[in-house]
């Protein structure tokens, strides 16, 4: 996949362009439908299709006491874009300066750049522009006189619920890892980078990698079996996540650390995607440190019997 980080850079593409325009967040099933409808009018038009989307959230510039936390930051979002078999994705860098640009403003930029412009595709309620002024009617009345068509994708439904980045933030943090998944389209994970912990963990005989989430929205605090994708494939393991009240007093930062089975390698600065697999107990201070690691013996134990299954 190539990935252009300025929209001059559209003018190096063959045209004519059609663009799949939004933050896609979580990548669910929703901004699926409006890739795959893209992608297929431009395959059918013998057109160039181009995946749009901005960096940092925009919530994050714009109201950043009260953005959410991402499903999927940057590098997770790439990287499931990349999976739909996407050939091309545009990164708008997302700053205050942008935020200002008027929809008529990115519109003409769009345009201008395009070789020709022959399609924008958006989700119903995508808004843009300074002030969010820019919806789904605008966009359609620019193309009428800039010479595009606007195509405007309707809500997707699991169970009856409309698919939303909110709606799926609030089930994983209610630990409902299936109705995520629904609204998903996949199982949810996290993509982390291994950072170095207090070896706390190797000390006591459960050596973990610890890691730095990238702001991605996490489950309620726990031990849970759970699965690890490396760049060599797949291993089993347990994950805690939580405050680890045992061997800390008084911090309230949530730690994301995974114990991977029979594995004895350096991983520091590697990315891993972790997948929860089955909640087994809520997170638990012990009377002592050896109580603490019978307990993981347990959770171990218990984590590698559901595997084998």
């Amino acid at each position: 996949m190539e990935v252009l980080h300025s929209i001059p850079e559209l003018s190096q593409l063959r045209g004519p362009l059609f663009l799949a325009i939004g933050v896609f967040d979580g990548v669910h099933r929703g901004h699926q439908a409006v890739i795959s409808t893209s992608a297929d009018h431009a395959q059918a038009a013998n057109g160039t299709p181009v995946v749009v989307t901005f960096d940092p959230h925009p919530e994050k510039v714009l109201r950043p006491q009260s953005a959410p936390r991402l499903l999927t930051a940057t590098e997770h979002k790439t990287a499931l874009i990349r999976a739909l078999g996407v050939g091309h994705l545009l990164i708008i860098h997302f700053d205050k300066q942008f935020a200002a640009t008027e929809p008529e403003d990115f519109a003409e930029q769009l345009v201008a750049h395009s070789k020709p412009l022959r399609e924008i595709c958006v989700g119903h309620e995508w808004s843009f522009g300074r002030n969010r002024r820019g919806n789904l009617d605008l966009l359609k009345n620019l193309g009428a006189k800039m010479n595009f068509h606007v195509i405007g994708v309707p809500p997707i439904k699991s169970n009856d619920e409309v698919v939303s980045s909110t709606a799926i933030r609030q089930a994983i943090e209610g630990g409902d890892f299936a109705r995520a998944a629904g609204m998903l389209g996949r199982e949810y994970t996290i993509l982390g980078t291994v950072v170095r912990g207090d070896n706390l963990g190797k000390k006591i005989g459960f050596p973990t990698a610890n890691l730095t989430a990238h702001n991605e929205q996490f489950p309620p605090n726990g031990v849970y079996a759970a699965v690890a994708r490396l760049v060599d494939g797949m291993h089993c393991g347990v994950v805690n996540l939580g405050v680890r009240p045992t061997v800390t007093s008084g911090k309230s930062e949530r730690v994301l650390e995974i114990h991977l089975f029979d594995f004895d390698r350096d991983i520091y600065g590697r990315d891993i995607e972790i997948r929860f697999v089955k909640f087994l107990r809520p997170e638990t201070k012990f009377e002592s440190l050896d109580a603490l690691v019978a307990q993981i013996r347990r959770d171990v134990q218990q984590a590698r019997e559901l595997f084998m299954r």
